[in-house]
């Protein structure tokens, strides 16, 4: 893979699919359709996904593509492979609460290495350069010439203050008996992959998900946290979260800073 043409077409295109999303989530109305899983799936979903798919077929044509919006991508069984949530947040969206973003992953022998991650309603937006290293761009963006760019490092955890974030639509009661076993200073809670990139700016130290994902959910936050310098792990035994899987299908997991002392499930 050409790490340097990956980041150019990655961040472009999330910020065009970006504008697509801001476009329909401004207007008046939109549709709102359930899935057979039951999920919600909006128009922005479909024609952000529609540009993202045809940009990076186009960029590279060899490469195997699993996106969330088309089905036939779900039989795929590599472990190298582009992987995509053209909107990440669906629920965030359809409620107009803007923590929603644009995930592009780029996952290597079952490690997700390369990925942005665009919150357009927040105007954030975090990626990996070529080298692997994790930034944040700061706006206003244009999609030809990047602008401010701050590398971004998780923070040093102090463990009897740590700083949790969780999820804000599908917080459950066992999320937190988890996080109950922490000495918690600060609870945040956030929508979508926003929440990978809390922990890789270091303004939150942990993030635990007990709660079904699937792969083109994490793997772009995934490489921003790798990038960052922190973990992704699974939350039974505290291994690398691996990517490729028959189902696509993550199992619980831990987002974290090495710094910070795991507790058992």
């Amino acid at each position: 893979m050409d790490y340097a043409k990956l980041e150019t077409v990655m961040r472009r295109l999330a910020l065009e699919a970006g504008d697509k999303i801001m476009e329909i989530y401004n207007s008046d109305d939109f549709e709102v359709k359930t899935k057979s899983d039951a999920s919600p799936v909006t128009e922005a979903d479909e024609a952000a996904d529609a540009l993202i798919s045809a940009g990076l077929r186009a960029a590279f044509p060899d490469v195997t593509l699993v996106t969330e919006e088309q089905a036939t991508t779900h039989t795929e069984t590599a472990t190298t492979f582009l992987i995509v949530d053209p909107l990440d947040g669906t629920k965030e969206f359809v409620n107009r609460r803007g923590d929603f973003t644009v995930n592009i992953g780029w996952v290597e022998d079952g490690v997700p290495v390369r990925g942005v991650v665009y919150a357009p309603a927040r105007d954030r937006m975090f990626y990996t350069l070529a080298d692997g290293s994790a930034v944040e761009e700061f706006g206003p963006f244009d999609k030809d010439k990047v602008g401010e760019v701050k590398p971004i490092r998780v923070a040093e955890a102090d463990n009897d203050a740590l700083r949790i974030v969780a999820s804000k639509s599908h917080r459950d009661q066992a999320t937190d008996d988890y996080i109950a076993k922490y000495k918690a200073a600060d609870m945040k809670s956030a929508g979508s992959s926003l929440k990978f990139c809390l922990v890789a700016t270091g303004e939150a130290d942990i993030y635990p998900r007990i709660g079904r994902t699937m792969e083109w959910d994490t793997a772009a936050g995934h490489a921003v946290v790798t990038g960052a310098g922190g973990k992704v792990l699974r939350f039974d035994n505290h291994e690398p979260l691996a990517y490729g899987k028959e189902d696509f299908a993550n199992p619980f997991f831990i987002v974290t800073s090495p710094s910070v002392d795991l507790k058992p499930a």
